[in-house]
């Protein structure tokens, strides 16, 4: 099922008699098409002419629903995810595991000893429409990310579909990670999932997000929504590895909270799209609340990547770090921007920005644009940036021991992005290096 082009209030009314929305939820999302309308395409970064709004099909579902078991899956669908290897991953370390094709989940499930111990792991609409989660959904969804903050959060607002609900309660650590995969396989359509996470105090979780898709001669739009709230002195691991094709326009919007002692992890590899503007961020709201980011992102022929990182102190003792790695091939472009803000009173504050760019050739572009805004005297801020080329006499030596020259500057670049493929469980691990390796090679 493939609802028509464009958007308008009847395809939000269609979307959401589809999703049986309560009735706050269908005025809220006509809320955020109102706002939508209003905003106005962003003024700076990529360039987003080649996304035709009116083009896009907001709303594509597959004929499955959604199933707690592989066996349910449709033939089509399921060869699809098994050969990104999700079936496999859940037997493994993982405590449970979402996977979406196109606007809706068709696999969710959480393992029994995970939901013993507390840890709620649902498909988001059913937390919306569950008595015993429905009022806590609707106290924290869009309450970080508001319609508001910019065009593409109001056209997610108005058509979200899928995506996760993650609660953990006070106390519980979730001994292994949960996982979400998207699958985008409609041409000419978006994708729009939101994922809304909850740690009450002293939590912790590892969450995973993968995300893929073929390539087509139209593009496509991914404009989701990941909102996290970390309670005091819990603590939150958040793993992305984005591999779309590239007539995707990746436009998603990550945010967190974190109060008094909690922290927040945000490891990101970009690969893949032609256009991505990729920020996430995280308030750091209680004293002594922490944030670290590790990123990578891979600019080839044709792409242009605009990613980076925001923080904001808001409390005393808070701590930032941000480690960045962008790599640029083939005329690629990358541009990193970050923004530390460290507010009055938000004493003994510390953050430090590390950003390295590695340069293929002489056509590709690398940028890196900092803001700094501190309004407080205590605060220690550092900044770091470094552009370089992979050196010939390195390479040389690496053929004199018997490799090719794109074996051997595919392991160079493999070993500058190690900080954060270190960081990733193993099997993204390997898919990150993998498409280092075969992007290198020419093969991507």
């Amino acid at each position: 099922m493939r609802l028509r082009d464009g958007l308008d209030d009847k395809i939000i009314d269609e979307i959401s008699t589809l999703k049986g929305d309560p009735e706050w939820m269908r005025q809220f999302r006509h809320d955020c098409l109102k706002t939508y309308h209003e905003l106005d395409f962003p003024k700076w970064g990529p360039d987003l002419s080649g996304l035709d709004l009116e083009h896009i099909s907001n709303y594509v579902r597959s004929s499955s629903a959604m199933v707690s078991s592989w066996d349910e899956v449709p033939d089509d669908i399921r060869n699809s995810f098994e050969q990104l290897g999700i079936p496999e991953s859940e037997k493994g370390d993982l405590a449970g595991v979402g996977a979406q094709y196109d606007s809706e989940l068709v696999y969710h499930r959480v393992k029994e000893e995970a939901s013993k111990r507390g840890v709620v792991y649902l498909g988001i609409e059913e937390a919306m429409k569950d008595p015993k989660y429905a009022e806590i959904f609707r106290e924290h969804f869009m309450k970080l990310v508001p319609p508001s903050d910019h065009k593409f959060t109001a056209l997610h607002g108005a058509v979200w579909s899928g995506g996760s609900f993650v609660h953990i309660p006070a106390g519980v650590s979730a001994e292994f990670p949960l996982q979400s995969y998207y699958r985008f396989n409609a041409p000419g359509a978006g994708q729009f999932e939101h994922t809304l996470i909850i740690l009450e105090e002293g939590a912790n979780l590892h969450f995973i997000e993968g995300c893929s898709a073929p390539k087509y001669n139209v593009a496509n739009l991914h404009a989701g929504c990941v909102e996290i709230f970390v309670g005091k002195n819990a603590s939150i691991k958040y793993s992305t590895v984005e591999s779309w094709s590239k007539n995707m326009f990746n436009l998603n919007t990550k945010r967190a909270v974190v109060e008094e002692g909690g922290k927040i992890e945000w490891v990101t590899g970009s690969f893949g799209s032609q256009v991505s503007m990729l920020y996430p961020m995280a308030i750091l709201k209680g004293r002594g609340a922490s944030m670290e980011y590790s990123g990578v992102s891979l600019a080839g022929e044709g792409q242009d990547l605009d990613t980076g990182v925001k923080v904001l102190h808001q409390a005393p003792d808070t701590r930032s770090l941000i480690n960045s790695k962008s790599i640029s091939k083939s005329g690629g472009k990358n541009t990193f921007r970050s923004l530390v803000k460290v507010l009055n009173d938000a004493k003994n504050s510390r953050s430090f920005t590390d950003c390295a760019s590695l340069m293929m050739d002489d056509q590709s572009h690398n940028y890196t644009i900092p803001v700094f805004d501190i309004r407080e005297a205590s605060a220690s801020v550092a900044h770091e940036a470094s552009v370089g080329k992979i050196s010939e006499r390195e390479i040389e030596y690496l053929c004199s021991r018997g490799m090719s020259e794109d074996t051997a500057r595919g392991l160079i670049v493999r070993g500058f992005a190690n900080d954060v493929s270190k960081q990733l469980p193993v099997e993204y691990a390997i898919e990150m290096n993998n498409y280092l390796k075969l992007s290198m090679e020419g093969n991507l």
